[in-house]
């Protein structure tokens, strides 16, 4: 497909602790192309560290094919609204390799801060949702860090950012860096349960008409419970995940070897590992926000930058 004259389309690109996600809507705004790979430019990072050597090429060859996509859409590198998030905030060597990404591929990435971040998931959340009750509370679990958005369908409130996301977790409490571990440790997943609830319970969550969690955590979770053999974004989107339905999940999570754990999670396995991790926070919000269910988004942040 060849560039098609005068520019018509818009392209986003969100760059995660743990996805690169791609997006591309039309004039009119409707998307036309929709893409999300599993990178882990957080894995290993720590609390202030360096992305390693080959998360940054495998992130620089996604990089790459997104800019080639966006071209068959006639949208030159330069002109892709691209952002990274917390993984970008805390490492040392984030600036030095998105300059690297401009010169190679004409990408310009911007290093969004921890409040941008949370407006530009709460505008793309609720992107194509049918009408939630409010007032609304958006949870952006991300690879590093969790971002609660408080408000209602045009307003944001309040914002908290905790340090508290799937990858992070699971490295420092279920030892997950490098090799992997077949069982995650019963010590580790209390240790790590016990962190999660005091982390969440230093905010303040006021009255709350309807939980919605975004990105892909939250997503591949609700296709394990559609019972998805691949992942579907038209039957995820608008769905609704119970605490009943979570709890069972951490449960099997908890209790399984590596190969159990890569066989729950067929819509996504190669977030198999960090999927306990994700659940405990869910968990762990739902219950502060007294809510027993949440509303699954397909949409966040990428959907935000177009808005």
């Amino acid at each position: 497909m060849g560039a098609r004259g005068p520019v018509t389309h818009r392209a986003a690109i969100d760059i995660g602790s743990n996805s690169l996600l791609l997006c591309i809507v039309d004039a009119d705004g409707r998307v036309v192309h929709d893409e999300v790979r599993v990178v882990g430019l957080g894995r290993g990072l720590g609390e202030r560290g360096v992305m390693a050597p080959d998360r940054l090429q495998a992130a620089e060859k996604v990089l790459e094919a997104y800019a080639a996509t966006a071209r068959t859409f006639g949208i030159e590198p330069w002109s892709v609204r691209a952002v990274a998030t917390s993984a970008a905030r805390r490492a040392l060597n984030a600036e030095t390799f998105f300059a690297r990404i401009q010169r190679d591929i004409g990408l310009r990435v911007r290093i969004v801060s921890g409040e941008e971040e949370a407006l530009l998931t709460w505008r793309g959340a609720l992107v194509d949702l049918p009408a939630p009750t409010p007032p609304l509370l958006v949870v952006d679990l991300g690879g590093g860090s969790t971002e609660l958005v408080q408000g209602d369908a045009t307003n944001l409130r309040d914002r908290v950012s905790l340090e508290i996301g799937s990858i992070r977790l699971t490295e420092r409490f279920l030892g997950v860096k490098g090799a992997v571990p077949d069982r995650f440790d019963a010590d580790g997943i209390a240790a790590m349960a016990d962190h999660v609830r005091i982390e969440v319970g230093r905010v303040s969550l006021s009255a709350v008409g309807t939980v919605i969690g975004v990105a892909g955590t939250v997503t591949t979770l609700a296709a394990m419970a559609l019972e998805l053999e691949a992942y579907d974004s038209a039957r995820v989107h608008g769905s609704r995940l119970s605490a009943a339905t979570l709890r069972r999940q951490a449960t099997a999570l908890a209790g399984a070897d590596r190969a159990g754990r890569l066989a729950l999670a067929r819509p996504s396995p190669e977030r198999a590992d960090y999927l306990l991790a994700g659940a405990t926070i869910l968990l762990s919000v739902l219950s502060a926000a007294n809510a027993d269910e949440l509303l699954v988004s397909d949409r966040g942040l990428r959907f935000g930058l177009l808005q």
